[in-house]
């Protein structure tokens, strides 16, 4: 019996993903799951770059809004409720097509990237308000009174902290172990054949398209949405607020001079960066079938190469 198939279109912010993604699933009578970790907050909008409301009437898409930007949307809990969307959608009959370049939710298709411990509501309660009460700091100290030795653990990274203490607590077990058990888990879709299209450009053009996307942005309103995000709980210190596009108009909004050049520059900046290291990651951690740039033909010519692989 031939294995069901998912079929990836995956690469770097601004490569173009969105518009590609939507007139494929149009011909291939396909529908979209969103791998991008941005769209899973459903008070951002702008800076998100989400498929408007057009383009959702056009395909069915599933992975957007949610969660709140109050709340930690996990790659646990994007995995269970990518295997029932995708299940459901493949039981009606219909190809699944998964968009996005969020690395780590992205893996999640490929091999195991958590356990399957489940953490109690009041566990993850707790951790949460350690670390708005105390920050990073805090649920570090945390850590090390249950696991002291915390391995290859980023401790520098608060949401990864956050995951290891919240299944410490759960499990029982310390962070060598949770890892030792870790390593002899599939992934969730192992069951998938999967078919992967890494999208890429030229990186003078890449560098373009982002400017244009970031006057886009400015133009439509993400000055505005940041500031009514703040008056809801959108600051710095909590995941949603990291954001590239969010993060640095939080701060700039916090400057006495304000210029808007600046704004742009910051982001353009820190875009690049996030780009540079996406590029490499496609080419470490996931099996890329095809890699395709849209720059070396025409949109009609990467499309039908496009159908083509993908029937």
């Amino acid at each position: 019996m031939e294995s069901p198939a998912l079929w990836v279109l995956t690469g770097c912010t601004a490569v173009g993903k969105t518009a590609l993604s939507i007139r494929l699933a149009q011909k291939l009578s396909a529908e979209i799951l969103s791998c991008d970790s941005l769209n899973f907050y459903r008070e951002m909008q702008i800076g998100t770059a989400k498929p408007s409301p057009e383009e959702r009437l056009n395909v069915p898409h599933h992975g957007l809004d949610l969660c709140g930007i109050d709340e930690i949307y996990d790659v646990d809990r994007y995995q269970r409720y990518a295997l029932d969307v995708i299940k459901d959608v493949q039981n009606r009959g219909c190809p699944i097509l998964i968009v996005g370049g969020s690395g780590f939710y992205l893996q999640s298709f490929y091999r195991a990237v958590t356990d399957n411990i489940v953490v109690p509501k009041d566990i993850q309660n707790y951790v949460s308000e350690r670390f708005h009460q105390g920050g990073l700091q805090a649920i570090v100290e945390a850590l090390f009174k249950i696991s002291p030795q915390t391995g290859t653990l980023d401790l520098r990274n608060p949401r990864r902290v956050m995951r290891a203490l919240s299944r410490c607590l759960a499990s029982g077990k310390n962070v060598l172990e949770l890892q030792k058990l870790f390593r002899a888990q599939r992934s969730l879709f192992h069951s998938w054949t999967k078919h992967t299209c890494l999208l890429e450009r030229h990186s003078e053009n890449l560098q373009n398209r982002v400017i244009k996307r970031i006057d886009h942005m400015i133009q439509q309103g993400l000055i505005e949405e940041v500031q009514q995000l703040q008056t809801q709980g959108l600051y710095t210190d909590n995941p949603a607020g990291k954001a590239i596009g969010y993060r640095e108009t939080l701060h700039w909004l916090q400057q006495p001079k304000r210029d808007i050049l600046e704004l742009k520059a910051n982001i353009l900046r820190n875009t690049l960066r996030l780009i540079h290291k996406q590029r490499t990651w496609f080419r470490h951690q996931i099996p890329i079938d095809l890699t395709l740039n849209l720059d070396l033909q025409s949109e009609d010519e990467s499309f039908d190469i496009l159908t083509s692989f993908f029937h």
